[in-house]
């Protein structure tokens, strides 16, 4: 009975023994969860805290953009207040005025204002293909400034009221040139 006993009193008392270091066990890993859920928590909030600052500087960017385009807004003029605008020197010296705008298709951009020059009273001028980047508008006097004197603006390269590039690839072929002659990037 004795080993009966043993037998029985072993396991009984070895398994009494193990379950408090299986709890401290289980205590321990439950402590460590724990504080991997609030390390979560607190990283979960920085991410937070992050997004909400994103979303501010975005806002903030969104803002100027517009402020931007209200202001280029406020810049834009019709093309029938361009055409017939006149073009002065930087010495207020009359260089002609513009006859028509040439448009870039593809962006919807102005890429050339067409101005004549030379002749008496609409006959003889000669049309040139302006880039519209080498034009600056002077708001109060109303005309365009063309850093250019009347003997260089002879030599241009130009074409007469008849015979205008007739297609985008005679356009573009001439752009290089006269982004060079009139000193802009074409």
């Amino acid at each position: 009975m004795k080993t009966l006993m043993s037998m029985v009193a072993i396991p009984f008392l070895s398994a009494a023994m193990v379950v408090p270091v299986y709890a401290d066990d289980v205590k321990e890993k439950q402590k460590d969860l724990l504080e991997k859920q609030q390390e979560l928590s607190k990283t979960q909030e920085e991410v937070h805290e992050k997004q909400i600052e994103l979303n501010q500087a975005n806002k903030e960017v969104s803002i100027e953009r517009a402020q931007e385009a209200n202001k280029s807004m406020q810049q834009v003029s019709r093309a029938s207040k361009i055409t017939g605008a006149k073009v002065k020197n930087t010495t207020g010296d009359s260089l002609g005025d513009i006859k028509d705008l040439v448009i870039d298709p593809e962006n919807g951009q102005v890429v050339y204002a067409v101005v004549s020059f030379g002749g008496l009273m609409g006959m003889g001028d000669k049309l040139f293909a302006i880039p519209w980047r080498a034009l600056h508008w002077t708001s109060p006097k109303d005309y365009y400034v063309l850093d250019l004197d009347k003997d260089t603006l002879k030599k241009a390269p130009g074409f007469d009221k008849k015979h205008w590039p007739e297609n985008s690839e005679k356009w573009e072929e001439q752009r290089e040139a006269l982004g060079q002659f009139y000193r802009v990037t074409p």
